[in-house]
């Protein structure tokens, strides 16, 4: 028994030591873990996300709009003048091929009319003609609609086939989302967070100079001779984001994201509205899109907290660093 007694002692007193150095290195680990927990960082540019946010900068002045530009005018029956490339197509099309090829029908039927009128009248004609086909007249009619149709066909196809091409990879985008009864945007890229568009009261339209109806308080605000592209929905109902004289139209669906590319070429204030009856004010929708020169749009963004440059922009200028380093010197 005393044997047993000595062995198990013995143990205890071999494997004392082992267990005294576990607990100091455990300790010595907790105390680590809790500086380096405590510890502040060194190195600014190992920890991007302490860095201090970029200093705003004043925004722009408000544009005021020239008349004519971006708005309808008085006593206007045609389309308004276009300020986009797809719109200067788009009114060609009307202008130049349509609204002939529709005069020249018209006047051609009206010409037959009268003449079938005065020609084969009753006092005329006391005993009434009794053809009843005539092929080479039933081959022109026929003939010539299509020849028409096909003159037609060529530039729509090919406007409609630029009005759904898609955006650039280097195109601003922008969310846009149709509420009962404003606009809000979003511009993700830039982390801009959504701000809201509302009608201004006449006071306040008279003030800046800008038609009542047509004026909210918050612009749309986009850069001169950049790709823009829209994702365009709806938080309620079915709205329609439409601006005229940039050909831009495209509705606002409730769970579905709709897109709409477009590039502006001259800096002004270009107005539209909801163009979908989407409730009681409907009519009180009102869209203003403020297109600015690039070094002010940049000067805009900044202002309110967004980086120009965008996801895309940091991306690429951080691959091509990357890419740089990677490079063997050139001798």
């Amino acid at each position: 028994m005393k044997m047993v007694k000595s062995l198990i002692l013995a143990g205890l007193l071999a494997f004392a030591p082992a267990v005294a150095m576990s607990q100091d290195a455990f300790a010595q680990d907790n105390a680590a873990a809790a500086a380096n927990a405590t510890a502040p960082v060194a190195d600014s540019a190992a920890a991007p996300a302490a860095a201090a946010p970029a200093e705003k900068v004043a925004a722009p002045a408000r544009m005021r709009p020239t008349e004519g530009i971006g708005m309808p005018r008085p006593g206007e029956i045609t389309l308004q003048e276009q300020f986009s490339p797809t719109g200067r197509q788009g009114r060609w099309i009307h202008d130049s091929l349509l609204l002939p090829i529709i005069t020249v029908i018209s006047l051609f039927v009206l010409g037959l009319m009268l003449y079938a009128m005065v020609r084969f009248r009753r006092a005329a004609n006391p005993v009434p003609s009794k053809t009843s086909h005539n092929t080479v007249i039933e081959i022109i009619w026929t003939v010539v609609p299509v020849i028409i149709l096909l003159v037609i066909a060529v530039p729509s196809i090919s406007l409609i086939a630029e009005q759904y091409k898609p955006a650039p990879k280097n195109a601003l985008t922008v969310k846009v989302t149709g509420y009962q009864w404003y606009w809000g945007y979003e511009y993700p890229d830039q982390g801009i967070p959504e701000f809201v568009s509302n009608m201004q009261t006449p006071e306040k339209a008279l003030a800046n100079g800008e038609p009542y109806l047509l004026s909210p308080d918050n612009r749309l605000v986009l850069p001169v001779g950049r790709p823009v592209k829209l994702i365009i929905t709806g938080a309620d109902v079915i709205h329609s984001f439409a601006v005229p004289s940039l050909w831009v139209k495209m509705d606002a669906v409730p769970g579905r994201l709709n897109e709409k590319s477009f590039t502006i070429e001259k800096p002004g204030v270009y107005y539209g509205q909801c163009s979908e009856l989407c409730g009681a004010r409907h009519g009180f929708m009102p869209i203003a899109i403020e297109a600015l020169p690039p070094a002010q749009f940049d000067q805009w963004v900044r202002s309110q907290g967004g980086d120009p440059a965008g996801k895309g922009g940091a991306a690429a200028t951080a691959a091509a660093a990357a890419d740089s380093a990677a490079a063997p010197a050139k001798i």
